[in-house]
């Protein structure tokens, strides 16, 4: 019975022991990019920039696709305006008029007016007798003594035309006033009558109103407008009362307001009429229509916040790479050529950052100003200069980390096998920097957006009718829009803050999640 036991237990296989990859035993292996990802989530205040960041791009670039508003769309109110009209004086001087075909020039004139004040009936100028005749109350004829031709008129009362485009003859002018001075209440000029009523109304004889005779003169502002006798004398009744407005109604029955303005300095009245006018919406407060209101040329500011963001991080990105790529090229040759190259291209990087970048910045902004550049050329410009001026940062970081790694093993095979050196450069050497190239360029844009929003804000950056953050607080130049406005000036302001901090945020963690010293 034993032996057969043991037989069995003989020719029984032995079982291997069997092992498998599970959960428990399981090596798990990242690629670096995964690493870095893994890192860089961990970090809570990065994950913060980049979610701020997020927002920033799906609020400039999606955000202005769906708002129904356009950039540049601006945006009217019907405002009630007190608008010059007419202006009016009382007449307290002398006017002349001269008679068909004869001269009285200025100096005739001064002479009358000498005369007039000696009491003088007659005065010589140039070897000619000139009589001066007292027609009425400040009324004078003048006349050449010799032959007794009357040349002109001196007069205070202002012979007005009662229907609009109509002239007054001399001799009418003449002959009203005339008998108006004199208390008369008809003249003949040419066989026909007129009348002159108690308020210096002029008509013929049918009874046609033709003109009206007043000390005041009242004129019209606007062009083709024209001054009723109704409206001219109840405007001079108000002047005469000391009001300040009134109201007359038309002849198609409608009122019309008028605010009265005496200027002292110039003695005369400015007549203004309140109307209807269609104005830019400016300054609009908040409402549902505009949710963050309207800024000083009528236009929405969510919308413009919107494009302004477009415009800032377009900037910032081609601005740094422009400058990236200008760094990579000098820095990598500077690093790997070394000697006679590296000492050339240093001296060039130490003369950049000798250039007063902000003061030249603002010298050709000034001098676009002048030649009147265009808006979106302008911008073009703007990102080129500053991706010229800010290479050599770049330069250097990427010169140091070649110095470093040019003399590793893998460079050393490069060179066995043959590989020609711009290969080594930029296949070997370059991505090994990416991680500092990235944080750098990271870190830079935030720069960059400060930098084109200071000097929007100054006027010498992006010009209208683009939009960017920083003209938009351009408007803070005002301290009445600084203190009452706070929508034109708030957002933007917060977007951009949040904009730089977040991108520092970010590049903060990306430096920290390519460190594998780093202590999490």
């Amino acid at each position: 019975m034993s032996d057969n036991t043991e037989n069995k237990n003989i020719s029984a296989p032995i079982e291997e022991e069997q092992y498998s990859l599970n959960d428990d035993r399981r090596v798990k292996v990242l690629s670096p990019g995964t690493m870095v990802a893994k890192r860089f989530f961990r970090n809570r205040i990065a994950v913060v920039g980049l979610a701020i960041l997020t927002f920033m791009f799906l609020f400039s670039f999606v955000g202005g696709i769906i708002t129904p508003y356009g950039e540049n769309q601006q945006f009217y109110r019907i405002d009630i305006q007190n608008k010059e009209y007419a202006g009016a004086v009382k007449n307290t001087e002398l006017r002349y008029m001269a008679a068909p075909e004869q001269k009285f020039d200025s100096i005739l004139q001064a002479q009358v007016v000498l005369a007039t004040q000696k009491h003088n009936d007659s005065f010589a100028y140039r070897n000619v007798e000139y009589g001066v005749i007292e027609e009425g109350r400040d009324f004078y004829r003048i006349t050449l003594l010799e032959s007794d031709t009357t040349i002109g008129i001196a007069y205070k009362d202002i012979v007005t035309p009662s229907l609009e485009g109509k002239n007054l003859e001399f001799e009418f002018v003449l002959n009203a006033l005339k008998a108006y001075t004199n208390g008369q209440q008809t003249f003949h000029v040419d066989g026909a009558g007129y009348n002159i009523d108690e308020d210096g109304g002029v008509s013929s004889e049918n009874g046609e109103e033709l003109a009206f005779i007043s000390r005041y003169v009242v004129q019209t502002i606007i062009p083709g407008s024209f001054l009723s006798r109704a409206f001219q004398e109840e405007l001079v009744a108000e002047l005469e009362a000391g009001a300040d407005r009134f109201v007359f109604t038309d002849t198609d029955g409608i009122e019309h307001e008028y605010a009265i303005d005496y200027k002292a300095d110039v003695k005369n009245w400015v007549i203004r009429q309140a109307t209807e006018t269609r104005v830019y919406d400016t300054y609009a407060a908040p409402s549902c229509e505009h949710w963050l209101g309207t800024d000083r040329n009528g236009m929405d500011m969510l919308t413009r916040l919107m494009y302004g963001g477009r415009v800032s991080l377009i900037i910032g990105f081609i601005v740094e790479a422009i400058s990236t790529i200008l760094g990579v090229i000098m820095g990598g040759l500077a690093g790997y050529f070394g000697k006679w190259v590296d000492n050339l291209i240093m001296r060039i990087v130490d003369i950049f950052y000798c250039i007063p970048s902000m003061p030249l910045l603002i010298i050709l902004g000034a001098a676009m100003d002048a030649m009147n550049v265009d808006p979106r050329l302008r911008m073009v410009y703007l990102m080129l200069i500053l991706g010229f001026l800010g290479w050599p940062s770049m330069a250097r970081l990427i010169r140091g980390q070649i110095l470093s790694l040019r003399e590793q093993e893998f460079m050393t095979a490069t060179e066995a096998t043959g590989v020609r050196v711009s290969r080594r450069i930029f296949k070997h050497l370059v991505p090994n920097v990416i991680p500092q190239i990235i944080v750098s360029v990271t870190m830079g844009i935030g720069g960059t957006i400060i930098t084109e929003a200071s000097l929007s804000f100054l006027g010498l950056g992006v010009k209208y009718p683009f939009a960017s953050w920083g003209n938009i607080i351009n408007d803070v130049n005002n301290t009445f829009v600084l203190q009452n406005y706070w929508f034109i000036w708030v957002p933007a302001g917060t977007l951009l803050l949040l904009t730089v901090l977040a991108w520092n945020l970010v590049g903060d963690g990306l430096r920290d999640a390519f460190d594998p010293k780093m202590k999490r």
